[in-house]
Order: structure tokens, then sequence, then C-alpha cells
């Protein structure tokens, strides 16, 4: 999922079909376009949060770092529905029993 063709809406359509199964790499791009505001997005600190800590529970290494870099940006708060809207995500998405195997 890692390439880079195709529109800003298209790619993002992508990476959300390919987080929904769990694959770590659109998890991961999808915290850095929420972080840096890429594909066509807004940066959101709260999105970029969740979708590193998802990644980071997925096993990528370098999403545990950017979590941690963002998180020294964000207040009590943000971290907290952040990790809220993750916990939510993963019981829609019903993927935490394989994301945690």
């Amino acid at each position: 999922m890692g390439n880079r063709m195709g529109t800003g809406a298209t790619m993002i359509e992508a990476w959300l079909k390919a987080a929904a199964t769990g694959d770590s790499e659109a998890l991961f791009d999808l915290g850095l376009a929420y972080a840096n505001g890429g594909e066509g997005l807004m940066p959101d600190a709260i999105e970029a949060h969740k979708w590193f800590n998802l990644a980071a529970l997925n096993g990528v290494e370098d999403a545990q770092h950017c979590r941690a870099d963002i998180a020294g940006t964000m207040t009590a708060r943000e971290i907290a529905e952040a990790q809220r809207q993750a916990r939510s995500w993963l019981v829609d998405k019903a993927v935490l029993p394989s994301m945690m195997a």
C-alpha cells in the first residue's frame, strides 16, 4: 500500500480499506497522512495518534516513535480521545483478536 499513485482521496480510501483488514502499512500511512496533512487531509493530531496507535499494536515500530512524538504536542484530553477512537475502531472492525494474537 505504500506507493504514492492516485489522488489523495483515492489513497485514503485504499488505506482505509486495507486498514480494515489489519494492514499495518496502511494503518501507518494513515497516521502519516493525518500527522503531516498529506493526501489532501488537514493535519489532525487526534486522528494521527489513533492511526499510529493502531499501527503500533500491529507491530510497526516506527509507529511507536511517531505516536510518542505526536503525543508530545497533545493535551491529555486529546490523547485520551485518540485512544478512545482507536479502541472504538478495533471493536467496529472486529480486528482486535487478530491484532492482539
